[in-house]
């Protein structure tokens, strides 16, 4: 597990093309997000899909959420009316909490990220660096939360290896911007009906 320390409102260039080099190798990567820290790899990435799965412990029943790097890549992966894009554009000009919204997907991407079902979770993140991360891999990335399934998040990405504590079972990288103060999870709503959303998580 190596550790490499940014500023995230200064990344150097070179530290960018090193994390998304990173993912696009399949390792499985910490990175500070627009909530909380979370385990990052390709979503176009079916073993390292499975890996994290594996290091959290969290069962293959469960979908996982994707962060995106702009429009072009959503319409890439899912289906979206103007009606959809527009309350999507809506609530992500909004500040404050972070939404993700879930609609159906194009079928480009392995059922395991989904769970087979014909939903995927996005969002559009606010944080600058996560999405030029995202662009830079040149695919969404999971982001599912830095812990053990059924656990507190960790914030202090220092204290990883006390809960992750099998060297074969650890993120490869992690991307440490210091200690993150407590946030919320993102709002999550599903818009596959776009006359009748559905809030999952408030």
């Amino acid at each position: 597990m190596t550790y490499q320390k940014i500023s995230l409102f200064h990344p150097q260039p070179a530290q960018l093309k090193l994390i998304a080099g990173c993912l696009k190798k399949g390792k499985i990567v910490v990175l500070p997000t627009d909530t909380i820290y979370g385990l990052s790899c390709l979503a176009t990435d079916l073993k390292a899909l499975k890996k994290i799965s594996r290091l959290k412990k969290r069962t293959a029943k469960k979908p996982l959420a994707v962060v995106v790097g702009g429009w072009p890549m959503i319409k890439k992966y899912v289906f979206v009316s103007g009606a959809q894009e527009k309350i999507m554009r809506r609530a992500w000009a909004q500040p404050g909490r972070a939404t993700t919204f879930v609609l159906r997907h194009r079928g480009n991407l392995p059922l395991f990220l989904t769970a087979g079902s014909d939903g995927l979770a996005l969002r559009l993140p606010k944080s600058n660096f996560l999405t030029k991360i995202c662009m830079l891999a040149g695919a969404p990335l999971v982001s599912t939360s830095l812990n053990l399934a059924g656990q507190e998040p960790i914030r202090n990405p220092q204290d990883i290896s006390l809960y992750f504590k099998n060297p074969s079972q650890q993120p490869d990288l992690v991307v440490e911007a210091g200690l993150v103060r407590r946030r919320r999870a993102s709002r999550l709503i599903d818009l596959r009906e776009e006359n009748r959303p559905i809030i999952l998580r408030k």
